[in-house]
């Protein structure tokens, strides 16, 4: 589920050169997530563990992520009876 997210938005990165060379490249709509780096394959290799990181932080604090939803379940706890 996580991982199709990621490459899903992963796809959706744009990417540009700035005036010093450097590979700047960030994923719209994800306030936050973007990276720079020397080359395009590290600027790339970045934004994915910015986004990872990113990830975790909403889900920790229990913030909505821009197109993902998770359904809760309710689930029972099952006690083994011994008697």
């Amino acid at each position: 589920m996580l991982t199709n997210y990621i490459f899903k938005k992963l796809n959706q990165a744009h990417y540009k050169i700035l005036e010093d060379g450097a590979y700047f490249g960030e994923i719209p709509g994800l306030q936050g997530v973007w990276a720079s780096e020397k080359t395009l394959e590290k600027c790339r290799e970045n934004l994915r563990e910015v986004l990872e990181e990113w990830l975790i932080l909403k889900l920790q604090d229990g913030d909505s992520i821009p197109g993902f939803s998770i359904k809760k379940v309710k689930h029972k706890v099952l006690v083994p009876n011994y008697a």
